[in-house]
């Protein structure tokens, strides 16, 4: 969710988001291998679509992504077509309350669409949040369909988070918090409960994150911010070790990333209208091995995945402004 900045503020995000622009514009980016239509990269055509903070692939839709606006958009889920970028399918949610600020969207393995309407950007002011879920439609057009709403806390507070991962085997819901010191891993309830409120548990640290995905088969978690991206290898619950760098885009206001069903490419995308979802193979994502000397379970977001030198100092300076807007923001809201 982004709040309007002040006006400094704001004119310095423009200039720094221009000189961005141009830096990258002289990098080369990563090379792609051979693409399917399932696997390619392509543009979100619907202009409701403004505010794509959420990437989920179907696995009953070969090449449709799921997909969400963050805010101010009403109980709607779309599915997408990535051959041509079209809508496809708008889906209505009822028997929910009204979404505050739906932030992430992961599909479980029984096959049901889990929504999380997860995000504060007031720093942790709401004592709780929460997920939605209702099955996959299995045929793809305009609908409206029931479904459930969750409860959640954290065990350890209130708190902003963007990222919510349902494990493709065990179907145990994680969410990640954002935080720009240090952020969290929260493990659901085995089971997600209606009748009571769902605690979700800290299990680690994680760097910022602004969205996350598990690999088909479950064996890895791919979290990325703004700047970059790092999978882990997944063990009985826990990602292992600091994880290897992902050669991430840029794309500004980074929000979502979701495997491919076939688990051999990431998806990643962003917000704003006509907003491009990107395909990195898994092959090539893996660039940079854990770096030694980190304590376990703090992971690091510190390498710019566009190259260093002028690039590298563009994304850094942009970083400063971004977080400095956002605390003159919670002062002047207090």
């Amino acid at each position: 969710m982004r709040l309007p900045l002040p006006s400094a503020a704001a004119s310095a995000a423009v200039a720094t988001t221009a000189a961005v622009a141009a830096a990258l514009a002289v990098l080369p980016g990563p090379a792609l291998a051979a693409e399917t239509p399932a696997t390619s990269s392509f543009t979100i055509a619907d202009p409701r679509i403004k505010e794509s903070s959420g990437l989920a692939a179907s696995r009953i839709h070969p090449g449709v992504y799921w997909t969400h606006n963050d805010s101010d958009d009403g109980p709607f889920i779309y599915a997408v077509d990535s051959a041509t970028g079209r809508t496809v399918a708008r889906v209505t949610l009822k028997g929910i309350g009204k979404p505050r600020d739906v932030e992430a969207i992961s599909l479980g393995p029984d096959g049901q669409l889990y929504v999380g309407d997860i995000g504060d950007n007031r720093g942790g002011t709401w004592d709780h949040v929460w997920i939605y879920r209702f099955p996959e439609p299995k045929q793809l057009g305009d609908v409206t369909v029931e479904a459930t709403q969750f409860t959640v806390k954290y065990a350890d507070g209130a708190r902003n988070a963007e990222s919510l991962m349902v494990h493709p085997v065990t179907g145990r819901v994680y969410i990640a918090s954002k935080d720009e010191n240090k952020g969290g891993l929260y493990e659901g309830p085995a089971e997600l409960s209606t009748g009571d409120t769902n605690v979700f548990q800290r299990v680690a640290d994680v760097p910022w994150v602004t969205d996350g995905a598990f690999s088909p088969d479950g064996t890895r978690l791919t979290l990325r911010g703004y700047f970059t991206a790092r999978t882990y290898p997944w063990k009985d619950g826990l990602p292992v070790g600091e994880g290897e760098r992902v050669d991430a885009p840029w794309q500004g206001q980074a929000e979502s990333v979701t495997y491919t069903p076939d688990g051999s490419t990431l998806m990643f995308g962003a917000e704003g209208e006509g907003s491009r979802v990107i395909a990195i193979p898994v092959a090539a994502a893996a660039s940079a091995s854990p770096q030694p000397g980190s304590p376990p379970g703090a992971s690091s977001m510190t390498e710019p995945t566009v190259g260093f030198g002028k690039g590298a100092l563009v994304l850094a300076g942009g970083l400063i402004l971004v977080l400095g807007a956002k605390r003159l923001l919670r002062r002047r809201g207090n």
